[in-house]
């Protein structure tokens, strides 16, 4: 059905790029809401680590495993395939790692992910033309591109300093007690008691909790 898809549009690339687009989008939102849901300063960002890493270990491994198990040959590997795998897992784990630290260290989502995202394109740009080289050299580059990496520099810039400040959080009101403390009991006992024009106690005292 996907092959079907593929060949009647053509555009089957783009469908699932927007897929990581969105996906990606709510990456960063996501894992800060994960780590303060941890409920724990120190060590949750470590905790929501270990929560992608285990879904990774579902998305990523378990299901391509039930992909590959029917498949002859699906678990005949080769070393560099298998090399370079490992090294961009690791890259991406690592990258999830650092998004983690930056929200510990007191980062917004708003501004981390922003230089993530305007930063990514700047790095993939500069390490494709030294894994492929264009075929004229760097001559042969469009000035337009050149360009293109300037403005994803300058907007992540703009979103980092000009970010919308935060909603301010509503002071929350201390707890009434249920119950009242004894010695606030006893006046209010006194004040019921106590006939008009005399100060006569009838409760003299109550024992404080301690």
């Amino acid at each position: 059905m996907i092959a079907a898809v593929d060949e009647k549009s053509g555009m089957l690339w783009l469908l699932c790029s927007l897929l990581t687009v969105f996906c990606f989008g709510l990456y960063g939102n996501l894992l800060h809401t994960g780590q303060l849901g941890m409920k724990d300063p120190k060590m949750g960002r470590y905790k929501a680590f270990l929560m992608v890493g285990f879904a990774y270990f579902v998305v990523a491994v378990l299901l391509p495993a039930l992909l590959l198990i029917p498949v002859d040959g699906g678990f005949d590997f080769t070393l560099p395939g298998v090399g370079f795998s490992l090294v961009a897992g690791s890259f991406g784990a690592v990258g999830a790692f650092g998004i983690l630290l930056a929200f510990g260290a007191r980062g917004t989502p708003v501004v981390v992910m922003s230089i993530v995202f305007a930063g990514a394109p700047i790095v993939n740009a500069i390490f494709s033309i030294f894994l492929h080289p264009p075929a004229g050299g760097m001559s042969s580059i469009s000035p337009m591109f050149f360009l293109g990496i300037l403005l994803a520099a300058v907007g992540g810039g703009l979103v980092t300093f000009y970010k919308p400040p935060p909603s301010k959080a509503h002071p929350r009101k201390p707890a009434e007690p249920k119950f009242l403390p004894p010695s606030e009991l006893a006046r209010l006992l006194d004040k019921v008691n106590t006939p008009q024009g005399k100060k006569t106690r009838l409760v003299r005292s109550f024992p404080e909790q301690g």
